[in-house]
C-alpha cells in the first residue's frame, strides 16, 4: 500500500500559483533597451500568453525580428535580469494560494514545483514571496535541460514518490502529466484551458477537495 509520504503534488508555477507577468514584462523592457537600444514595450497579457513555454519559445515567439542565435542570447540577458528584477518585485500570488499551502502543509503533503523557466526562476518565486517552507525540492528547464515531462519524473525519483499528481493551468501541463503517467488538476483561473484534466479547480482554495478526491489528502 502507498503511504502518504510516497505521494506528492507538483506544481506548475506561471498561471498555477502566481502571476508575475507585470514583472516579467517590465524587466525585459528594461534589458531589451539596455542590450539593444530599442523600446519593445513588452505587455504583461503578451508575457502571460507565452507562459508554460520554454524560454528559447519564447524568444521565438517574441524576437521574430532577429536570427535565432540573435534570439536566445538576448533572452539569456533578459532570463538574468529578470530573475534579479522578480528577486525583488515579486509577483502577485492567486487568492487562497498561500493559505491553501499551509493547510496542506499542515496535513502533511508533500509538494514541489516543476517550470518550464529559466534556472533560476523558481528561486526567484521562492525568495520574493518567502515560500521555501512550503516546497521541499523544484526542477526547471534551464537547470536540467530537460522538458516538464522527464522533469516531473526527475523530482518524483530522487525523493521516493510513487504517486503524483500535478496541478497546472494549460495544454501542455496536461501533456507532460499524461506523458510522466500523473494525473492533472486545471487550475481553470490561470491562463488558459485544458481537456479532460483528473480535476477542475476555479479557486486555488478549491485544491484541498480535489485532492481528497484523488486520495493525495486524508
Amino acid at each position: 500500500m502507498i503511504t502518504m509520504k510516497e505521494k506528492m503534488v507538483i506544481f506548475d508555477l506561471d498561471g498555477t500559483l502566481w502571476d508575475s507577468a507585470v514583472s516579467v514584462a517590465e524587466s525585459w523592457n528594461i534589458e531589451i533597451k539596455r542590450v539593444k537600444g530599442v523600446d519593445k514595450n513588452l505587455t504583461a497579457d503578451r508575457i502571460r500568453v507565452n507562459m508554460g513555454k520554454t524560454m528559447n519559445e519564447i524568444a521565438d515567439d517574441l524576437f521574430t525580428e532577429y536570427t535565432g542565435d540573435e534570439r536566445y542570447e538576448l533572452a539569456r540577458y533578459c532570463e538574468k535580469f529578470e530573475n534579479e528584477y522578480i528577486t525583488e518585485h515579486g509577483g502577485d500570488l492567486f487568492p487562497g494560494t498561500e493559505e491553501t499551502l499551509k493547510y496542506l502543509c499542515e496535513h502533511g503533503v508533500r509538494m514541489s514545483v516543476v517550470s518550464n523557466c529559466q534556472e533560476g526562476y523558481v528561486k526567484a518565486f521562492l525568495d520574493s514571496m518567502d515560500m521555501y517552507k512550503y516546497f521541499e525540492d523544484y526542477e526547471e528547464w534551464g537547470r536540467s535541460g530537460l522538458l516538464k515531462a522527464d522533469n516531473i519524473r526527475l523530482v518524483m525519483q530522487r525523493n521516493g514518490i510513487s504517486e503524483a499528481v500535478y496541478v497546472g493551468d494549460i495544454q501542455k501541463d496536461a501533456d507532460a502529466s499524461a506523458k510522466a503517467g500523473v494525473p492533472c488538476i486545471w487550475a481553470a483561473y490561470g491562463f488558459g484551458t485544458i481537456k479532460d484534466p483528473a480535476r477542475v479547480i476555479n479557486s486555488f482554495d478549491e485544491l484541498p477537495q480535489a485532492l481528497r478526491e484523488l486520495g493525495f489528502l486524508e
